[in-house]
């Protein structure tokens, strides 16, 4: 099955210590290091892991930072289709405490593919799973060319009166960047899902069918939170793609996003299909 991401990429300085530090406080990091990462990044790399190789539409700086992501990212999988931005890449800053949770500092504008750019759009006809995590309405109808299509709410300026009907919607239910108002995307999703982290979430089906998922065990202590939606959210779309139906499909993205969170960084632990 062939799979694609639309999406963004960040390149990110991360840092590991034992908590935050306080207001005008100096604390030590116990380990840090810098990769690809991002929203785009993460789902596309953990669908490679699924399915042997996935695809990243998506906008890139024409600096270091831009090279480095799309070259490392070719290494772990990721087939990508990038449009050259005159803008530098963006970057960001990665705090993660003892406790696993993650904090971020986002630096410059998010870079997104657009329809209008010469990328291979037509690859998407046809492909089995596509999860998009942004770029514009052109783009977006690019993406729904595919089997099936999720999306993250945080693409709500591309999903608002596009008129794309996606086979799901994944939100964090705890993130009001991520809250969207009854009727705001017209048509309504097939599937919207809102996570809650370890207590795992609840989804909404055709005809208003509710029901919850259970979080997946996480096969060690909890090392980092980060990337574990957007592997939750990889993990759904694949299983979407395989026709599974949603309660099987959400067992599959629960798995993920616990095995993400079982690491340092986000691909270190991510779910392999035999795995």
């Amino acid at each position: 099955m062939r799979v694609a991401v639309v999406g963004h990429v960040e390149w990110v300085r991360f840092a590991r210590g034992t908590r935050l530090p306080h207001a005008g406080e100096i604390v030590h990091a116990q380990d840090s290091w810098e990769q690809a990462a991002g929203g785009g990044a993460v789902a596309a790399v953990q669908l490679a892991r699924l399915a042997g190789e996935a695809e990243l539409f998506t906008a890139l700086g024409d600096d270091e930072a831009g090279r480095n992501a799309a070259a490392e990212l070719e290494r772990r999988g990721v087939r990508v289709h990038a449009s050259w931005r005159p803008e530098p890449q963006r970057r960001a800053f990665t705090f993660t405490d003892a406790g696993g949770e993650r904090t971020i500092t986002i630096m410059g504008p998010r870079l997104v593919p657009r329809g209008a750019d010469e990328l291979p759009w037509e690859r998407l006809s046809g492909a089995g799973a596509v999860y998009f995590t942004g770029g514009d309405g052109a783009a977006l109808h690019a993406a729904r060319r595919a089997r099936v299509l999720v999306a993250t709410a945080r693409a709500r300026d591309a999903l608002a009166g596009a008129g794309v009907v996606l086979d799901a919607l994944v939100r964090s239910a705890g993130d009001a960047g991520e809250r969207l108002e009854p009727g705001e995307l017209d048509p309504a999703p097939a599937l919207s899902v809102a996570t809650e982290g370890a207590r795992g979430g609840r989804w909404t089906g055709p005809g208003g069918i509710c029901g919850r998922y259970e979080a997946a065990t996480v096969p060690g202590p909890v090392c980092d939170t980060y990337g574990a939606g957007d592997s939750f959210a990889a993990g759904l779309a694949f299983a979407l793609g395989e026709g599974r139906a949603a309660p099987e499909a959400l067992e599959l993205a629960a798995r993920c996003g616990a095995h993400c969170v079982a690491a340092h960084g986000p691909y270190r632990g991510q779910l392999g299909l035999n795995a």
